[in-house]
């Protein structure tokens, strides 16, 4: 397992689209399916990590939530399925319905769309405006696996709040800390440090 740190895409950059399978095969559209709510929020996850595990059910707390404000969310796991196998587009239709995912739950084999948000980390959280605009990246919060801060998705629910309330985006924002997304050989992107 290697600790890596979200790469903090600038504020007020725009969220590259994407088409992404979901666990039930339907292709989901960033600007066509997800236009017209409050924000979204969009997370790079994976079936394996053990930061990922660790707020698996503040996650999914977390996106129950996010309908009831009109917040969209969607996870994508970027992992390379050859070298990870937990984290196969199969594992994945289970790791949705064991964890409760109410949102949908992408496969990005191409790693593009990995690529075009920055992610580096599992997880890493990206919260944008109603306009596509990043609001907060970072972390969900300031647990970890072992530093015995609790599982509360303080941080990422003070962005969504502050995003809906029409304030400016909250400082500090902090990295998320994960592991690193498995690239394929020869795919690793200019920020990829592992």
């Amino acid at each position: 397992m290697v600790k890596t740190e979200s790469t903090m895409m600038p504020l007020g950059t725009e969220a590259p689209d994407f088409e992404l399978p979901d666990t039930d095969g339907r292709v989901v559209s960033l600007r066509r399916d997800l236009s017209g709510q409050n924000g979204v929020v969009v997370a790079f996850i994976c079936n394996h990590c053990p930061f990922v595990k660790h707020i698996r059910d503040e996650l999914a707390r977390f996106g129950a939530e996010m309908e009831s404000c009109n917040v969209a969310m969607v996870a994508i796991n970027a992992n390379n399925p050859e070298t990870h196998p937990d984290d196969s587009p199969e594992a994945m239709v289970r790791e949705k319905e064991e964890a409760g995912y109410s949102f949908p739950y992408l496969f990005d084999a191409s790693q593009e769309v990995a690529k075009s948000y920055g992610a580096a980390c599992t997880p890493d959280f990206f919260l944008f405006d109603a306009e596509f605009k990043l609001f907060y990246r970072g972390r969900l919060d300031a647990s970890t696996p072992g530093n015995q801060e609790p599982v509360t998705g303080g941080d990422l629910r003070a962005a969504v709040d502050a995003l809906l309330a029409g304030a400016e985006p909250s400082e500090p924002q902090h990295p998320s800390i994960g592991c690193n997304i498995k690239w394929k050989p020869g795919n690793e992107p200019a920020y990829f440090t592992g």
